[in-house]
């Protein structure tokens, strides 16, 4: 029987005691804590090194990087248009498509039309409600035995727009329709019916907002513990989509965290599936001038989202902010997700976090702060009483506004924007779209989360000047 040999073992281990004293002599007398320790929005003090000795918890979630599709989105306006260039991009390196639907009476046959059903998964993006589309989707899935997941998500409407589709108690009514008409997970993966998952949890729009990561995981439970409480028959799984930023290891721990607090909260309703995670990069940091430096940051993004445990990645395009959607952009926002996949071999490691001391000591704190924010949430009437009393929208209002205030000092850095920007660059006329938070004065139920860029105030500066 072979023996297992231990690297290294001529030499003496450390302590992190000891570790610590020969940092400090080096220091020539600066303070620890001051010096090196730094704190994060969250309120995690980050140390310079962890240690085996200082009994990090081994935080056992299941990630697997090499099971990652790769997403691209797709909105219907013409469906004759939107079919063409869905058979394009799967030829293309995209290995999941999702279509955005805003006309309920779209037709899903011409829609789906000579596209690979059974090997691969489509997402349907639905900014309505509607029990017969829905009815209408399920039919053409069992009868091509297709794979669809379905984006309906009436509580995230209600954050974004300020309204219900309808109203709350119809709302959910028709979910529950919904869902007591889908299949049981198991005889999908028998192959007996089709599989269609219905419901949704957008919490992309609390990071693209402002809402630290504690926030972001806590409301995201929150929202979704509104949805078990009202749906008693959940037979499918939860679909949660979420933003990441640029701060690479928290990002990575905050996705392991997301799932491990969702699988806590599933078993207290005897809901034994596993969530099913979208991951796109965040809005918030991305930027109009010196537009090539979002690839950049996309590109690290993506990365914390394959390690975090992501199970599909729609990437944003570098120019998404200013063009309309064009091939240009989605082929190179495609491409670096085959490049990490394909030439950097992230899909080649389960869990590839596990063990890391610094993941692992991140994700326990964020999976700790939130469950108590969580819990506050629920003590106080739910996560919907707390929207209806405006409660959530201003703890993200005043977090956004600290880390506004951080940009607009320069003491959060976007390069090219608030440190070295070229003042040479233009972009006034290259604007296809309105880059900036749209106002759209109206009565609302609830005051909705505005989803705002960090370096707007600044770029609409810059736009003025152009013009002189």
């Amino acid at each position: 029987m072979a023996t297992t040999k231990s690297l290294f073992s001529e030499f003496e281990s450390v302590t992190s005691k000891q570790w610590k004293q020969q940092i400090q002599y080096e220091l020539k007398g600066a303070d620890y804590n001051e010096t090196l320790v730094w704190e994060s929005p969250e309120g995690i003090k980050v140390k310079p090194f962890y240690h085996s000795d200082e009994n990090i918890k081994n935080i056992n979630v299941a990630t697997k990087a090499s099971e990652f599709s790769i997403l691209q989105n797709i909105f219907v306006h013409d469906v004759a248009k939107s079919n063409a260039r869905a058979l394009d991009t799967l030829n293309r390196g995209a290995e999941s498509i999702r279509f955005t639907i805003e006309n309920e009476n779209s037709s899903i046959e011409e829609l789906m039309q000579n596209l690979p059903l059974k090997e691969t998964i489509y997402y349907f993006h639905l900014p309505f409600l509607s029990i017969d589309f829905v009815t209408k989707i399920k039919a053409f899935a069992t009868k091509n035995q297709a794979k669809f997941i379905l984006q309906i998500d009436p509580i995230g409407q209600l954050i974004k727009d300020g309204n219900w589709f309808e109203n709350l108690d119809k709302d959910f009514e028709k979910l529950n329709t919904i869902s007591k008409n889908s299949p049981p997970l198991e005889e999908c993966l028998k192959g007996e019916v089709a599989f269609v998952s219905f419901l949704n949890i957008n919490a992309s729009t609390y990071q693209n907002a402002g809402a630290n990561m504690v926030q972001q995981l806590a409301y995201t439970l929150a929202h979704c513990n509104e949805y078990f409480n009202r749906i008693p028959i959940l037979n499918n799984p939860i679909t949660i989509e979420i933003a990441v930023g640029t701060n690479y290891f928290f990002e990575i721990a905050k996705l392991r965290a997301l799932r491990l607090l969702f699988n806590t909260l599933a078993k207290e309703y005897n809901h034994n599936l596993d969530c099913h995670i979208i991951v796109t990069p965040t809005k918030r940091n991305k930027t109009l001038y010196d537009y090539n430096v979002n690839m950049l940051r996309t590109t690290t993004e993506c990365m914390s989202a394959i390690l975090g445990g992501a199970n599909a990645i729609a990437n944003l395009p570098y120019d998404a902010l200013y063009h309309k959607d064009n091939e240009f952009g989605d082929r190179i926002a495609r491409n670096q997700l085959l490049v990490l996949k394909h030439e950097s071999y992230f899909d080649k490691v389960n869990n590839p976090a596990d063990g890391a001391y610094y993941i692992e000591s991140l994700t326990e704190q964020l999976a700790e702060k939130a469950l108590l924010l969580f819990k506050e949430i629920e003590e106080k009437g739910g996560f919907i009483a707390q929207l209806m009393e405006g409660n959530i929208q201003k703890k993200i209002s005043e977090s956004a506004a600290k880390e506004q205030e951080l940009f607009d000092s320069g003491q959060e850095v976007l390069l090219g924007t608030n440190k070295y920007p070229n003042k040479n660059d233009r972009m006034k006329h290259d604007l296809e779209l309105f880059p900036f938070v749209k106002q759209n004065p109206r009565k609302t139920l609830i005051i909705p989360i505005i989803e705002k860029r960090l370096a707007e105030k600044l770029e609409q500066e810059r736009l003025n000047l152009e013009e002189k």
